[in-house]
């Protein structure tokens, strides 16, 4: 036993010694670091770390990876605009994403994890044949752009997977709600004082160039000419910002409504943070945001009527969590603009006087029909719109694959969805889009009317509405909400969860709605 224990202590010696020499050797290059002050190195240095660290938390344990991934995936513009916008920052949260997928896979290979054939997945084949086809497009500039492309588009996809195996029980959908609740209170709340106070909060004193004029923009009120700051948060782009208020108001909506059916803890803050998403987007200064808001909580709060559990008579329930949705929504306004009169009346006024119909400045009907057809048919006047210019080529990102080749960006971008499909890859793809989209809504909408009068409906319903407003109306407008990476990565995250939906109700059909009511747990928040 002495003689095989031998090799064991050596290697164990040898490996101490190894961490021994390169803790060392960082702390020698973190120290020259300090003495020349040079913080941004430090910082990089500090973020490596953690990333590895991370890292090694979801290979071992890829359940608590995922939530760290989450932090990151919100939170990474942040640090991208402190630290000079590095391209290696733009990569973290794919690298983790890689990660968890390969940690994911292993642990379903042993059986320790389920899995699932998503019932769209042939329609979606065929979409996706069509993008790595469209990679080796002859007409694209680089393969570069078609892996900028390809990652747009596909990669987050495995993420309905992950959230498929993630939730087994109640408990795990119940956490990560309270997981998403807090980070949309900090990230709401964030937005709303950079509103007030202006570009000087959250923000360094010189952005990188091509954050500028993403992240320090100004509107005016057509009319009255009142100025206003339009906020970022913790992201890079305003637009970005308003993607995720829109699809966390929708989420915290079916949050509330889950929790009223299912349990009494972790209400509060569930309704709180509604009414502090509802600040953030009167204050966002975004049109879009408002107008998918307000729709968004009108269409959430007629579903939830619908697919009320009327047969076990808890269908008051679903009345209350509508009726604090509202008020908990009206009360954010109202605070606002008791408190900050000035702030919120300058959007209140851009708001009125572009969307009003009777406003000489009325924009609706040119930015719903006119602009985006016009755009849809400056497709056509583009080259080689029947095969493609290559995927990626007419994407977000571009300017970063032309800037590393050193060359001028493809002058192929067109600002509506499908017409953006044309000019990458051809004539087919808006078609396929449409197969593939239309298969995953019908397949979602099955499963939504399985879980009405049931616990469940109300996250299903929400996860169902995002999913059609990101992959039809949004994608009208633009493909530029479906490629950024925070409100992809949800739809697909969304999506597996709502697949697994159907089985955690078979496990556990009864609804502790149903139950006697039992006292509230005190303590309010908890994990």
């Amino acid at each position: 036993m002495m003689n095989a224990r031998i090799p064991a202590m050596r290697n164990q010696a040898w490996i101490g010694l190894g961490v021994f020499g390169f803790a060392l050797w960082l702390a020698w290059e973190v120290g020259g670091k300090i003495a020349a002050s040079d913080m941004r190195s430090i910082a990089f240095v500090t973020l490596g770390i953690a990333g590895c660290v991370i890292a090694v938390t979801v290979l071992r344990d890829w359940r608590t990876g995922f939530y760290m991934f989450l932090v990151w995936l919100l939170f990474e513009d942040l640090v991208r605009k402190y630290l000079g916008n590095g391209t290696a920052l733009f990569f973290g949260k794919d690298i983790l994403a890689l990660f968890i997928y390969i940690s994911l896979f292993a642990a379903i290979r042993n059986g320790r994890e389920k899995s699932f054939r998503p019932p769209f997945l042939l329609f979606l084949s065929l979409f996706l044949w069509l993008g790595v086809l469209q990679v080796f497009n002859q007409n694209s500039p680089s393969l570069l752009y078609g892996l900028l492309g390809f990652k747009l588009y596909f990669y987050y996809m495995p993420l309905m997977f992950v959230g498929y195996a993630l939730i087994r029980n109640d408990e795990d959908l119940r956490k990560f709600l309270m997981v998403n609740v807090v980070l949309a209170i900090g990230i709401a709340s964030l937005g709303i004082t950079q509103a007030i106070l202006g570009h000087s909060f959250l923000n360094p004193t010189t952005l990188a160039p091509e954050l500028r004029e993403l992240g320090q923009l100004d509107r005016v009120t057509p009319i009255s000419n009142q100025v206003f700051s339009i906020p970022t948060a913790v992201f890079v782009s305003s637009g970005r910002y308003f993607l995720y208020l829109t699809m966390i108001e929708i989420l915290a909506i079916g949050a509330a409504g889950y929790l009223l059916l299912h349990t009494h803890r972790n209400r509060k803050i569930t309704f709180i943070a509604v009414g502090l998403i509802g600040a953030g987007i009167l204050l966002s200064g975004s049109r879009g945001a408002v107008v998918y808001g307000a729709a968004s909580t009108l269409v959430l709060a007629a579903g939830f009527l619908w697919g009320a559990p009327w047969r076990e008579r808890q269908a008051h329930r679903m009345l209350k969590a509508i009726r604090r949705t509202f008020i908990m929504a009206a009360v954010g306004l109202t605070v606002i603009l008791l408190l900050f009169p000035k702030e919120a009346g300058s959007r209140l006024a851009f708001y009125s006087e572009t969307l009003n119909p009777k406003s000489s400045a009325y924009e609706i009907s040119s930015r719903i029909w006119d602009y985006p057809i016009g755009n849809l048919m400056t497709a056509f006047a583009r080259p080689n719109w029947a095969l493609g210019n290559g995927i990626g080529t007419a994407s977000l990102g571009t300017q970063y694959v032309s800037k590393a080749l050193g060359q001028r960006a493809p002058d192929l971008w067109v600002e509506e969805g499908y017409g953006q499909m044309i000019v990458e890859m051809g004539i087919f793809a808006p078609f396929l889009w449409l197969l593939w989209t239309g298969a995953l809504l019908y397949q979602s909408w099955r499963v939504v009317r399985r879980l009405r009068q049931t616990r469940f409906f109300p996250i299903a319903f929400a996860i169902f509405w995002y999913a059609f407003l990101l992959l039809y109306p949004y994608t009208y407008g633009g493909l530029a909400p479906y490629q950024n990476f925070v409100s992809n990565a949800y739809l697909w995250l969304l999506v597996g969860i709502l697949f697994r939906l159907p089985e955690l109700l078979s496990s556990t059909p009864m609804p502790d709605a149903t139950s006697p009511r039992r006292p509230q747990a005190r303590g309010g928040f908890q994990f």
